[in-house]
């Protein structure tokens, strides 16, 4: 059974889902909701819920979350390899297809980012491109921008 539920946050909603007590969705918009899922909340999604405002509160800057992604053997190389961006830094798309060892799969980069589940949980917000302009989130380039001015003031306050 896959439950979902929505947050209220100061970015705006957030939609969250969860199966078999993994963390599988974290969207923006309704229509990326999974269309099987029933609204429920769940111990794993308060805690979802509880960590993801923890983080946008500069309170968290690693989630602890069980995952459960679906995706190509090359999608899950991505995620895994964005999960090793500290919080506060950013990487070119070129920067993580050189770290999953092919270095010319730039744009099979980008679009893994694109299919990423759990964006923010797993940060492609912080892939840019190599002249350090901002390109495509799943939530809009002004929320990207946001959550990036986020996390480079919460390191500077440190």
């Amino acid at each position: 059974m896959i439950y979902k539920a929505f947050i209220e946050t100061k970015i705006g909603p957030i939609g969250i889902a969860e199966e078999d007590r993994f963390l599988t969705h974290l969207f923006f918009q309704q229509k990326k909701s999974p269309i099987d899922a029933v609204a429920k909340w769940t111990p794993l999604l308060r805690e979802v819920a509880k960590e993801i405002r923890e983080y946008l509160n500069g309170k968290r800057k690693k989630f602890d979350l069980p995952l459960k992604l679906y995706g190509t053997d090359f999608q899950l190389s991505v995620w895994k390899a964005l999960r090793t961006i500290p919080y506060g830094e950013t990487r070119s798309y070129r920067e993580i297809a050189e770290q999953i060892g092919n270095a010319k799969a730039c744009r099979a980069v980008g679009m893994a980012n694109h299919w990423n589940p759990v964006a923010i949980i797993v940060p492609c917000h912080r892939v840019i491109g190599s002249d350090g302009s901002l390109t495509g989130f799943g939530g809009g380039l002004p929320l990207k921008q946001q959550l990036l001015e986020l996390e480079q003031r919460d390191r500077r306050h440190r």
